[in-house]
């Protein structure tokens, strides 16, 4: 008589499967995204760290010359130090101003805050925009006020793949010193009376929740796999 299993056998055998499959593949699939955007914000870091560096060195700039830059007049000059970056047209960028309780907003439909409690603000995303060869979507925020000025925000992994939210994939650096810092870092500046603080916080509902995650981001070495869901 020849042996084998019985169809009962098979089926709870698949039935185990499933269950260790569900149970295990969404830690699987958390770890290797987080991997995915750690790499990014790494990368994203150190191209903008070796173009402004260039863009110090070759403009013959010093001190801290970032004060120096008026409204709208810093991403100009740093275009000549990104290689192979794509115009940013209205079918590929982010868009402005969204509707809320029947009111237009200054608020990105595009991007949510760190908890995705809301939709981030729009005035660290209105002073220029471009895309590079990669995907990378870089955001400038050049107001001229000197707290606020020439902070550098970066979609990792581009706009037409998720999360899109502040501290996950998106993360903003600001030019202190001729030097490209994390946001959240102690020499990173905020206009206090506008926006009060750098949060990088589950429990913070603020519109700008997110912008002070870059640091972290750079110095806890499990940032990426505690990440809120």
């Amino acid at each position: 008589m020849n042996k084998g299993f019985t169809l009962a056998e098979v089926l709870i055998t698949l039935g185990i499967i499933g269950v260790v499959a569900a149970m295990t593949l969404p830690a699987l699939v958390n770890r290797t995204q987080g991997k995915e955007l750690e790499a990014g914000f790494k990368k994203s870091y150190s191209v903008l760290s070796q173009a402004v560096q260039r863009m110090q060195y070759e403009e013959g700039l010093s001190g801290n010359w970032e004060d120096e830059f008026g409204a709208n007049t810093f991403l100009p000059v740093l275009k000549k130090y990104l290689l192979n970056y794509v115009k940013c047209n209205g079918k590929n960028c982010v868009d402005a101003d969204i509707t809320v309780d029947g009111s237009t907003v200054k608020r990105v439909s595009t991007y949510k805050t760190y908890n995705k409690s809301q939709n981030v603000t729009m005035e660290w995303f209105d002073e220029g925009q471009m895309i590079m060869a990669d995907g990378m979507f870089l955001i400038v925020n050049n107001s001229g006020n000197k707290l606020n000025n020439l902070v550098l925000t970066v979609d990792v992994n581009g706009i037409a793949k998720k999360p899109n939210l502040w501290g996950h994939d998106l993360f903003s650096f600001q030019i202190k010193g001729g030097k490209v810092l994390p946001m959240g870092h102690p020499m990173t500046t905020i206009d206090d009376a506008m926006w009060g603080s750098m949060p990088c916080d589950i429990a913070n509902t603020d519109r700008h929740n997110g912008i002070g995650c870059a640091y972290k981001a750079l110095t806890e070495k499990d940032y990426f796999k505690n990440l809120p869901k």
